[in-house]
């Protein structure tokens, strides 16, 4: 009885220094935020945001907050979370640590769908790109739904060379990926080839990855996208710890895992297809933000998932930050931000958990 009184105290100090640690990253977060909605043309303190929220601010910084910095953090925190939680259940259902949207072509088959929509349907015209780092896009909803069908299609396609080929493995899945990508890629190079300068220009800022154009119409498709995805993830979590010990083990647990590893990459990608043809291309969010937050909460995907989705937010906050600061008032492209960001916290990652992997 002591001994197992004994473990009992471990397990519940472990699982107290879990959630600290996402309360500490949530409440991170949060006031990141905060500070972001200060960075502009117009220099806004803490207690100024604060004062937007409470009504007792002057009407040119509620203009400011609410209109332009509230709308771009709220797209951040979004689109950082769908891409996050859903790069942590990927790397799990493909026992896969470099499995995420970008590795597996959802990326690249929304930015060929986004260049079809742009060049061939005329969705879009470049204005001021410059200054404010916008594309001012004509038909907005026709590029978006490009994006989005041919994302999806990325997926779907990864998803029935799983099921027609069953020797196709974790690892081969993230092959076929890779495939797709170099395919969707050498697709959106002709079209580009054929397209005017206007055109042109709208398909390359496309691609740098833009969360200015985030409206607030989109922010409510987006976080209900999320909202429905984290519900599943969670349901799930018991689920996904049991896949961490291998499909055969899942299977003696009772665990569908192939029906599992199916829908969940289906929910993935659907939902990362859904964040990236709002927002253009961003990598490396799904890729690092697990790894990331594995060092604080393990594996244990009850933490890991929405521990996840926080850390990537507050990553795609931070390189919006970085966008803005650098070389003001020119807002660089965030997906070049991003790229410059995580690849070497990836590699630090890898290198030091890369016995993890063997």
């Amino acid at each position: 009885m002591p001994i197992r009184a004994e473990t009992l105290k471990q397990y519940e100090r472990h699982t107290r220094r879990k959630r600290a640690a996402l309360f500490l990253a949530l409440l991170v977060t949060l006031l990141s935020a905060i500070l972001y909605m200060g960075i502009g043309s117009i220099r806004l303190s803490p207690v100024d945001i604060l004062r937007v929220f409470f009504g007792t601010a002057e009407k040119k910084h509620v203009t400011a907050v609410m209109n332009i910095r509230l709308p771009r953090a709220l797209a951040a925190i979004l689109i950082g979370a769908v891409l996050a939680s859903a790069g942590a259940v990927m790397q799990c259902v493909l026992r896969n640590p470099l499995a995420s949207a970008s590795t597996l072509g959802v990326s690249q088959g929304a930015a060929f769908g986004a260049a079809l929509g742009i060049i061939v349907f005329g969705g879009g015209m470049i204005t001021n790109s410059l200054s404010n780092n916008t594309v001012s896009v004509s038909n907005p909803y026709t590029v978006t739904l490009c994006a989005f069908v041919f994302g999806s299609i990325s997926s779907l396609v990864v998803i029935a060379i799983s099921r027609l080929r069953r020797g196709v493995g974790p690892g081969g899945l993230v092959l076929a990926g890779t495939a797709l990508s170099a395919m969707f890629a050498g697709g959106s190079t002709l079209l580009q080839y054929f397209a005017d300068d206007t055109s042109l220009g709208a398909v390359v800022f496309w691609t740098f990855g833009n969360l200015g154009n985030v409206g607030w119409k989109d922010l409510r498709f987006i976080g209900a996208v999320f909202a429905v995805c984290l519900v599943f993830y969670m349901f799930n979590r018991w689920n996904y710890n049991a896949m961490e010990a291998g499909f055969d083990t899942a299977k003696s647990l009772g665990v569908n895992a192939e029906r599992l590893m199916l829908v969940s990459m289906a929910v993935c990608s659907l939902s990362a297809a859904a964040a990236v043809s709002f927002a253009g291309i961003i990598s490396f969010v799904g890729l690092i933000a697990p790894h990331m937050m594995r060092y604080f909460v393990g594996n244990d995907h009850r933490y890991l998932i929405p521990g996840s989705a926080i850390c990537g937010a507050l990553l795609l906050l931070l390189a919006d930050a970085a966008a803005k600061l650098i070389v003001q008032p020119v807002i660089l492209p965030i997906g070049a931000i991003m790229s410059f960001i995580g690849g070497p916290v990836f590699l630090i990652l890898l290198f030091r958990g890369a016995h993890r992997y063997d």
